[in-house]
């Protein structure tokens, strides 16, 4: 089955079509907030329009409008083309291609930007890329306190306070093509937002 997958969550907007573990197409480009404008033309330039059986979006945690633009796309698509939409989460994506990079691994921790300078920050197990911890938003000396000697990947990095010596870190953005290395559990989520942290606005009390 053919599946469209949809990835915003992060500076980086891609896209790609998959059949079982195999990359058809793919197209990655990075582009700060102008996912709205790019993600629809990407899609339309995926051989056949990018028409799949199914579509996989990031829901997060990542960036909350880049999430937000890659989600309605992938609703609207699923309802006008009448297929199932699905999702997953950026830090086992980014996790699930570290792990083939490094099949040395037995576990690292995926660490993201957050809001308000803080981190996304959670660890995975190299075996059937399990969570070993629930996800985080950290103040970034908060997040280097608990990570102590561990591989670290994702774009939060660059939030991180400087160590010496330095730790084995990998600057990286998610990429839509990675999902063909996710196990079929981690590719089973409603297709709504995960944001990792409370809303910054509240609903007024009620008089």
């Amino acid at each position: 089955m053919r599946t469209l997958v949809i990835e915003t969550a992060t500076a980086a907007c891609s896209v790609a079509l998959i059949e079982g573990d195999v990359v058809v197409a793919a197209a990655h480009e990075i582009v700060g907030r102008g996912h709205a404008e790019r993600l629809v033309a990407m899609i339309a330039e995926l051989p056949g329009g990018g028409r799949a059986e199914s579509i996989l979006v990031d829901c997060g945690p990542g960036s909350f409008t880049g999430i937000r633009v890659g989600i309605a796309a992938a609703r609207g698509l699923g309802l006008g083309w009448g297929v199932p939409v699905a999702g997953y989460t950026s830090t086992a994506l980014i996790a699930a291609a570290h792990f083939v990079a490094q099949p040395s691994l037995a576990m690292l921790a995926v660490v993201l930007e957050g809001g308000h300078g803080e981190v996304f920050m959670q660890s995975f197990s190299a075996r059937s890329i399990a969570p070993l911890s629930a996800l985080q938003s950290l103040r970034p000396e908060v997040a280097m306190a608990m990570l102590k000697t561990m591989t670290v990947v994702g774009n939060g990095i660059r939030l991180l306070p400087p160590q010496v010596p330095a730790h084995d870190w990998h600057y990286t953005l998610p990429s839509a093509r990675d999902a063909a290395l996710l196990p079929l559990s981690e590719t089973m989520l409603e297709a709504r937002p995960i944001y990792g942290r409370a809303p910054d606005a509240k609903p007024m009390a009620a008089a």
